[in-house]
């Protein structure tokens, strides 16, 4: 079944690529009357309203990606409220004339936010044991199922620590709304973004987020009660993680559930029925045969053990770890001219590497598979042109091989695995194959993220999501550091994908691209009006 599902995804994949002379199959118009609601409500429950924070958490801007400054903190219903408003929970409204959108602390396609959030909760003050949904426009928790009181024991003596579950879906239909079959793909680029939102968020409270990677997607649906859950045609949920969240002092929790605690999980009755999302539903079949295919079966559970490499030293920045994350926006224009410096753009590089103890690539989801090409345009001491960036030592023969003889492979520092391809202005041929998006080209710097594809699904095609989900979880880390360094970041999911193969030398899938990204100095609209998080609830608090 591996090899007839590994030519089906690829079947999709190239299906869903975009080319200069046409692009991928998608609805041509935008149907405004049927644009699906952005937030999934249940119905029938009485939800639990969560506290918006007086104060954020201390912490600084390396406290995003090191542990040991920062004491785990109680959990508690103060502290879950935090790590889920600094994670998924609003960041700001947005408003033109008489139209208002809401902006999230987690970016996603189109602002469409196909993710959602559950918690799985042991009893606290204000609430009981049970499986919850977290609403972010209203910053509550939405009851699914009470535990009984004999499972929370069971899983605090396999874990070994206390803790809570966090478990992320995805509605595809959010996403091809607008943007077709190949909406796919961005679903899961949005489920890395958040997956690193709430590693960094966890962070902050002395806490670590792990993947519980031997899972498999049947099981946490059935954690997660989606199997006992009606919903309305194209706009189920499908699975995509469950993680355990626990005190940072202890790295070696199972990446598993038992199997007496599944069963127990299989006996809850599930309350509440959800919301429609839309008027009509269009079926693409495509992304649900494709989901299909990529399910995750139950597997050994993997332990990832990177390196113990220090964070580059950078310029630093005047704004608190909480400040980055609340200040955090998809840039929509940029400055052609402006620049940054050549050491906040290697410390910047130097976030995306994986390190032991270190948010938000600790949480055990593989060894890294994606690297980048940069197209370097305004970054002061290192001159204009195409760069590659390595993000594990065992791909660099290979890829070196198959891309073009007349690559230089200039070492840029002996601090980091970033190497000058060709010197020379890239900036219209970053826009070209960026589907002609300015952004790409009136940057600092913008990049492709190239990954080890065909090997990795040959072998698991389940993977095709997870490496998704690391170019998602590096687009969060650039997001940051863009704002960390008074820049802004901006994911681009449109570009076109042989294009970037052909212009490098790749010569089939051995490697194929799956997002770009682009940081630069922003142009302000001056016609958009900001409005805090939540003065649409008209709370006291914030």
């Amino acid at each position: 079944m591996d090899g007839e599902a590994y030519e089906e995804i690829i079947h999709y994949h190239e299906r869903t690529k975009h080319h200069l002379h046409r692009f991928a199959r998608s609805p041509g118009h935008m149907d405004w009357a049927n644009q699906p609601d952005p937030f999934r409500t249940y119905r029938g429950g009485k939800a639990i309203r969560l506290p918006l924070q007086a104060d954020d958490p201390a912490g600084g801007h390396l406290d995003l990606y090191k542990r040991g400054n920062i004491a785990p903190r109680a959990f508690t219903t103060e502290t879950i409220a935090g790590f889920l408003e600094l994670s998924m929970g609003l960041s700001a409204w947005k408003g033109a004339g008489t139209s208002r959108w809401a902006l999230r602390m987690n970016p996603s396609s189109g602002n469409l936010h196909p993710t959602e959030a559950y918690l799985v909760l042991p009893a606290m003050e204000g609430i009981g044991a049970g499986v919850y949904h977290y609403h972010p426009f209203a910053h509550e928790l939405e009851p699914r199922a009470e535990l009984p009181d004999t499972l929370w024991p069971k899983i605090c003596r396999h874990f070994g620590t206390d803790g809570f579950f966090l478990g992320l879906s995805s509605i595809f239909w959010r996403e091809p709304w607008k943007y077709g079959e190949r909406a796919f793909r961005y679903c899961h680029l949005d489920a890395g973004h958040a997956l690193a939102g709430l590693s960094f968020s966890a962070a902050l409270y002395g806490w670590k987020v792990t993947y519980l990677n031997a899972l498999s997607d049947r099981q946490v649906e059935t954690v997660l009660g989606f199997d006992r859950t009606d919903w309305y045609p194209q706009e189920q949920e499908h699975p995509d993680l469950l993680c355990f969240v626990h005190g940072h002092t202890r790295s070696d929790v199972p990446g598993n559930l038992p199997g007496e605690v599944v069963a127990d999980f299989e006996d809850l009755s599930f309350n509440g029925t959800p919301n429609p999302l839309s008027r009509k539903r269009i079926n693409w079949k495509i992304i649900y045969r494709t989901a299909a295919l990529v399910r995750k079966p139950e597997t050994a559970e993997q332990r990832y053990q990177p390196g113990e490499t220090d964070l580059l030293p950078g310029p630093g920045t005047p704004l608190t770890a909480p400040q980055i994350i609340r200040n955090r926006r998809s840039g929509s224009d940029y400055d052609r001219n402006g620049s940054i410096s050549r050491t906040q753009f290697l410390a910047i590089l130097d976030k995306t590497l994986p390190r032991k103890g270190g948010p938000p690539f600790d949480v055990g989801l593989d060894d890294p598979r994606v690297h980048l090409l940069l197209f370097v345009h305004h970054v002061a001491g290192i001159p204009p042109g195409l760069y590659f960036f390595f993000r594990n030592d065992r791909d660099m023969a290979e890829i070196r091989h198959l891309t073009r003889s007349e690559f230089s492979w200039e070492p840029v520092t002996d601090q980091l695995p970033l190497f000058c391809l060709s010197k020379g202005d890239f900036r219209f041929k970053a826009m070209e194959v960026s589907c002609n998006q300015q952004i790409a080209g009136f940057s600092a710097f913008s990049l492709g993220m190239i990954a080890n594809f065909r090997k990795t699904l040959k072998k698991e095609p389940f993977r095709y999501r997870h490496l998704h989900w690391e170019c998602g979880m590096i687009g969060q880390v650039l997001y940051l550091e863009a704002e960390a360094q008074g820049m802004r970041g901006t994911g681009i999911g449109c570009f076109f994908d042989d294009p970037v193969h052909d212009m490098i030398g790749l010569p089939d899938n051995t490697y194929q691209s799956l997002y770009h990204f682009t940081v630069g100095v922003p142009v302000e609209d001056p016609g958009l009006a900001t409005y805090p998080p939540y003065f649409h609830l008209n709370r006291k608090e914030r």
